[in-house]
């Protein structure tokens, strides 16, 4: 019986892990399914459109998707349950990390490769994990253009000055990426200080409202600020709105939390942008 390949596209030092040899994903895919929009957002990137037979659910929804909703909405969706995946006839699944086990094992019996990629903790696994899968759906051009896209938009994102300006990304419900998490290494990067260890944060850990209000960074990027009518930021809670007045609040979309791979343009682009403009408190 065939066995369902496992590769966990890992950094260039954990190289890849597979399974089982006998079940190697087609030279060139042509029927591939991808289970999660982080996959998504990277297929748009790497994949012809005849290559991709169905997305993740999550890219058909504007506020949820890592890629662009015309795009998206130019293939069928999945919510990564067995039957939805196996009617599509897949000669290619691609997930994250986290398959439902049925999911897998339904995977396994019918011999269907299965590739898993994991959330990238830096840029340099970022940049090995889209070569990897270019190389798995022979797309390796694209896979070399999108890294050197990322290096140019890194490049771009310099700061004019060596200044660190103290600041916090803060996700509605208080979680908080702290240091060595890749949203750290971008804050860095781009010319900011992460103040998470401030607070006695850990790399991924919850900072309340209150405890925040009573020692506000002097940035804060949030996923729940959104612009309004009149182009200025709108917070998304009156204590917020308040203490906006004393610091500089910007927004920082939540799909840049979860996602890698060419989502880093788009966050380095809007932090080295807010950089650019900080004039700090009033």
């Amino acid at each position: 019986m065939a066995v369902a390949i496992m590769i966990w596209v890992r950094s260039p030092l954990a190289g890849a892990e597979v399974a089982d040899a006998k079940a190697q994903p087609p030279a060139h895919p042509t029927r591939i399914v991808s289970i999660n929009p982080c996959v998504d957002a990277l297929l748009m990137q790497l994949a012809d459109s005849d290559q991709i037979a169905a997305i993740s659910h999550y890219s058909h929804d504007k506020e949820a998707s890592s890629a662009s909703l015309e795009w998206a909405l130019q293939f069928p969706a999945t919510s990564g349950t067995a039957e939805e995946i196996l009617a599509m006839r897949p000669d290619l699944v691609v997930a994250s990390s986290h398959v439902a086990i049925p999911t897998e094992r339904a995977l396994e019996r019918l011999g269907i490769p299965l590739v898993k990629l994991i959330i990238p903790q830096s840029v340099a696994e970022s940049r090995q994990q889209i070569t990897d899968l270019a190389h798995i759906i022979d797309q390796q051009d694209r896979g070399e253009q999108l890294n050197q896209n990322i290096d140019d938009a890194f490049e771009r994102a310099k700061p004019a000055d060596d200044e660190k300006i103290p600041a916090l990304i803060w996700r509605r419900g208080g979680l908080v990426p702290g240091e060595g998490t890749l949203p750290d290494e971008l804050l860095r990067w781009t010319g900011f200080a992460n103040v998470s260890k401030d607070y006695g944060l850990a790399q991924w850990d919850v900072l309340t409202l209150e405890h925040l209000v009573n020692r506000p960074p002097r940035l804060l990027f949030s996923d729940g600020v959104r612009i309004g009518s009149d182009g200025q930021p709108v917070m998304p809670h009156p204590v917020l709105e308040k203490l906006s007045d004393r610091i500089t609040i910007a927004r920082y979309p939540e799909r840049l939390l979860h996602c890698a791979g060419p989502t880093l343009i788009d966050a380095v682009t809007i932090l080295s942008a807010e950089r650019r403009n900080y004039k700090g408190a009033l």
